[in-house]
């Protein structure tokens, strides 16, 4: 069972559940070289900065559409829609694609994002992402018509870790996991990288850009062996992978309080 101090984290060497870091990672190419090396990075259609440099480096990677940063802009709707398709089919055909987040829209309704689901190029790797305010029934059907599903934001759930978001997880995952627990499909988390969340749930994969964005701030290493932006990048980053995704969920009537394993949670609702 879950204590306080090791709040279910499964620790092992070669953990199931990738870790796919988004970029640009900040500093110096270098610094930025000596992260991505041998990780799987993301690159969104927003900022391609370093998309030579994933390609070049990186175990594989996934493509974002750069929806969440045109939603927190103030966009009402996907603007490029034929230009990203264009851009995924040329990167599929690189070996290491993995694959792409299927255009969608945080604030959007289901038929909206459902819309952007008909437009998707059938011979193109897309991933469809299921907005937490959008109905259960909605999950169940992208679980049921995809390999894999990510599992963003929505109107209402914004804040990580919340009491409100921790309650719809709860929600969601009774519904897109089997009386034993295991995922009805592969289950991809958005903003989802930090060991306190990833560890409690079935998640094949993750990503979120912790390491770009946390590696700047120098005075939080202070003690450490970290002298450069690249070395407290991949210290964010080894401690990242060092965990792995839970095996199965514990539903409910076995499941442990979300509240009782992250005694902050509660605090921070």
């Amino acid at each position: 069972m879950p204590t306080r101090q090791e709040p279910g984290f499964i620790k092992c060497a070669e953990p199931r559940m990738l870790k796919i870091h988004g970029t640009p990672i900040g500093g110096s190419k270098a610094d930025a070289r000596q992260v991505l090396t041998d990780r799987w990075g993301l690159v969104s259609y927003e900022r391609r900065d370093q998309l030579s440099l994933v390609l070049e480096v990186c175990k594989g990677f996934v493509l974002d559409n750069g929806a969440f940063s045109k939603w927190r802009q103030g966009h009402t709707e996907f603007q490029d829609y034929d230009g990203y398709t264009a851009w995924v089919e040329k990167l599929q055909q690189h070996p290491r694609f993995l694959w792409a987040i299927i255009p969608d829209h945080i604030a959007g309704t289901e038929a909206q994002n459902n819309a952007y689901l008909a437009r998707w190029p059938e011979h193109l790797r897309g991933v469809p992402v299921y907005h937490m305010h959008h109905s259960l029934d909605r999950l169940l059907w992208l679980a049921q018509h995809y390999e894999t599903v990510a599992l963003g934001g929505g109107i209402g759930y914004e804040v990580l870790k919340s009491r409100a978001w921790w309650q719809r997880i709860r929600e969601m995952m009774e519904v897109v996991t089997d009386e034993h627990g295991r995922p009805l499909c592969q289950l991809h988390g958005l903003r989802m990288l930090d060991p306190k969340v990833f560890t409690v749930l079935p998640l094949t994969s993750g990503d979120s850009t912790n390491v770009a964005r946390n590696s700047g701030q120098a005075a939080r290493f202070a003690g450490t062996t970290a002298k450069t932006r690249g070395d407290r990048a991949c210290l964010i980053a080894d401690r990242i992978e060092a965990y792995d995704s839970a095996r199965s969920w514990r539903r409910e009537g076995r499941q442990v309080s979300l509240f009782d394993c992250f005694p902050n949670v509660a605090q921070a609702a």
